[in-house]
């Protein structure tokens, strides 16, 4: 990553430099705000490490002058300050700076800071990779749409809950949470593999259709499998493909494609199994009546230690109030014209 690091002081901007270069950056470097921004303008820099006091346009401005810009990536802002003031630290979070790092510099704490901004940064990439594959899958399935935002937002509601279980507090931290609530939306990513005729087909699949229909899950899997392959770092990629591959399973070992059973199915997907369930009965289609929340709960209810994971089952029946407000306040803004084909039910496909 190209980090920008400013200051007026030569040693200061030497010992950043040493340090970030060991850890393999490639650093440029400006002795003042204007050099900065002229850097800035002309060249693509993620990070900028920035002295807070210099001659003419000093680190506030120039941390200003960066939020003003309105650059296409987010460029992260660590700001080196003399001491730990809370009003300096108060004015350079108004300014737009992301940390901070106090004189003189302790190479240890640098890179802490640097490993910091490269995690938010990467989060961004993240998201933006999510949101493309989201919007592929959205233009081949027109049962998409909110329907994602429902998903999402479901199974935030159970990972938080399951969270605050004993047996889930170490393995389901918030990270692995916003991990599944951001990829839960690639569930069905598969379907861009389906041909038209089956995924558009007005009525009910045959058998052979039906068959060829459940293979998306291992077009899914295995599509975001083989991005793992290539970014093993990319634990959201992980995450993404563990749905996309076993969402369809049953915690009895009925589902497919692989007929895992239990805890052997990755929580990540028996959570979006559930969120996807409850979302296929409640909401309205052309073939169907959307079920009220209440029967939909019976449905979920009758079908623990079958279907679903019993843990996940209590987790959503604690808040399953949350999970009628949602599918309420979106249904309400969902267009009521869009063409649906008339298919085997979600929960079935």
């Amino acid at each position: 990553m190209r980090i920008l690091a400013v200051d007026d002081d030569e040693i200061s901007l030497e010992t950043i430099k040493r340090a970030l270069a060991q850890k393999g950056h490639d650093v440029v470097t400006a002795r003042n705000g204007e050099e900065a921004a002229y850097i800035l303008f002309k060249s693509s820099v993620r990070m900028v490490i920035t002295d807070r006091t210099m001659p003419g346009m000093d680190g506030l401005e120039l941390c200003r002058w960066i939020r003003s810009r309105g650059f296409h990536s987010y460029v992260f802002v660590i700001m080196l300050t003399e001491g730990a003031e809370t009003a300096d630290i108060i004015e350079g979070l108004t300014a737009g700076a992301d940390e901070f790092l106090s004189k003189p510099i302790d190479p240890t704490e640098l890179d802490l800071r640097v490993c910091t901004g490269e995690r938010i940064l990467s989060n961004e990439y993240h998201q933006i990779t999510i949101f493309t594959l989201a919007k592929l899958a959205e233009s081949r399935d027109p049962e998409t749409g909110l329907h994602l935002d429902r998903i999402r937002e479901y199974s935030k509601i159970l990972g938080v809950n399951l969270s605050r279980q004993k047996k889930y507090s170490d393995i389901l931290p918030y990270p692995e949470i916003e991990n599944i609530y951001y990829t839960s939306v690639l569930h069905d990513i598969g379907k861009v593999g389906i041909p038209d005729t089956i995924l558009l087909k007005p009525g009910p699949l045959d058998t052979a259709e039906f068959d060829i229909m459940k293979t998306h899950t291992i077009i899914g899997g295995k599509t975001l499998g083989q991005a793992l392959a290539q970014y093993p770092e990319a634990q959201f990629l992980e995450v993404a493909r563990n749905i996309a591959f076993w969402h369809h399973e049953r915690f009895d070992g009925s589902g497919y494609p692989h007929g895992l059973a239990g805890e052997d199915i990755p929580l990540c997907a028996r959570i979006v199994a559930l969120a996807d369930v409850y979302d296929a009965l409640t909401s309205k289609r052309p073939y169907k009546k959307a079920y009220p929340h209440e029967a939909a709960r019976e449905i979920i209810l009758e079908k623990r230690n079958r279907h679903f994971d019993p843990d996940i089952v209590d987790a959503f029946t604690e808040s399953d109030g949350q999970f009628s407000e949602i599918s309420a306040r979106l249904a309400a803004i969902e267009p009521q014209d869009a063409a649906v084909p008339a298919t085997v039910a979600a929960s079935e496909r």
